[in-house]
């Protein structure tokens, strides 16, 4: 069994600072309530506000700790005010996706009762699905790491789409696991290729390793939809989708439109995980306007928290991290259902504190 369990802790900009603390909260009580191993922190400078003030936008070493961590929680990262020279944003969060390989970026979304439902079909109260999306290559290739964007003077730049076999492959057998673990959990188990396939030779490549991995899940439903078809069908009809697995650019677009379905971003957790690391952080920005006001939304951090504590109990074989990312759930779920979970975010009454001492009360049942 698991004991001493280590997590690198990245505040990071904005809000980020105000949901990290709130995930910490929750996590940190869950853990006692289901009896997990109490976890330790290892905290590392990054962010827009940290390079305003050194230059650099992690602090020396806080990748290699990241690293070596069991996981890594991340709050939010960025400042509109500081950018650049190119006008891109600080984002050490990108290097790291790319130094650790953390190719499976998981967005779920879910519908909570009481919580805002954009779409008048009663179904919408149905929706429960993943938007699975490669987190190290397609579009974004360009912009990790080594800034591979080609500037051609002050007339044209060129952005490398990539896609690699190995990459996709994972990616792909991980999408197939994770509708198999769905499936157990009583949901559909079905798994949807989304590209634009019959137009770039970069998304009939990936349309391919897709059909050669499927054989290898008979028990799992495969489908297909080009990205602007999707795009259509989460308006249209999302509670027919379970997992849809994308490029990196479709999943960063899709992901917020799903978000957008079941409330907000505020709602909006991701976990991102690699072979051997797992980063976990809400999917919304820094939203430095409301910073330290006590008016984030939480729930999307805490969330990723419980996604944390899932993988960790994977990792380690200790089950009561998984019993305590249950409990966060539950938490959140009867919260909504009782109306105890008013964010202001969805224009009720509740700030961060209050809502994280919510889902807090709720652990104890």
């Amino acid at each position: 069994m698991a004991s001493g369990l280590k997590i690198a802790l990245i505040r990071g900009d904005g809000i980020g600072i105000d949901v990290a603390d709130a995930t910490i909260e929750v996590v940190n009580a869950a853990c006692e309530i289901g009896g997990a191993p109490a976890l330790s922190y290892d905290e590392i400078n990054a962010g827009a506000g940290y390079y305003a003030e050194t230059g650099h936008d992690i602090e020396p070493g806080g990748e290699e700790r990241a690293g070596e961590a069991d996981a890594i929680f991340l709050g939010a990262i960025g400042l509109p005010s500081i950018r650049h020279d190119d006008g891109t944003e600080i984002s050490p969060h990108l290097r790291l996706r790319d130094r650790f390989s953390l190719y499976a970026g998981i967005r779920p979304i879910k519908a909570y009762p009481n919580a805002p439902q954009r779409l008048a079909d009663p179904r919408a109260a149905q929706i429960d699905m993943v938007i699975l999306r490669e987190s190290t290559e397609g579009l974004f290739y360009s912009a990790a790491a080594h800034k591979r964007s080609e500037v051609i003077g002050d007339t044209e730049v060129r952005d490398t789409l990539r896609i690699t076999r190995a990459t996709t492959e994972k990616l792909h057998n991980f999408a197939f696991k994770l509708a198999q673990k769905r499936k157990e959990r009583g949901k559909p188990g079905r798994v949807t290729c989304v590209d634009k396939a019959n137009v770039f030779t970069s998304m009939a490549f990936f349309r391919k390793i897709f059909d050669e991995i499927k054989p290898n899940y008979p028990d799992i439903e495969a489908n297909y939809n080009y990205v602007d078809a999707q795009a259509l069908d989460l308006v249209r009809r999302p509670w027919d989708f379970d997992i849809m697995v994308m490029e990196n650019m479709f999943g960063d677009i899709l992901s917020d439109l799903g978000g957008g379905l079941v409330g907000g971003m505020g709602m909006a957790a991701c976990a991102e995980i690699g072979d051997d690391n797992g980063l976990f952080q809400p999917a919304h920005g820094s939203a430095p306007d409301i910073m330290g006001q006590d008016k984030a939304n939480p729930l999307a951090a805490i969330l990723s928290g419980a996604l944390m504590l899932d993988y960790l109990g994977e990792r380690s074989g200790d089950s009561r991290y998984n019993d305590a990312a249950a409990l966060i759930d539950a938490s959140v779920d009867k919260g909504f259902a009782a109306n105890a979970l008013r964010p202001m975010e969805f224009g009720g009454d509740m700030g961060t504190l209050a809502t994280t001492r919510e889902v807090v009360g709720g652990l104890k049942g």
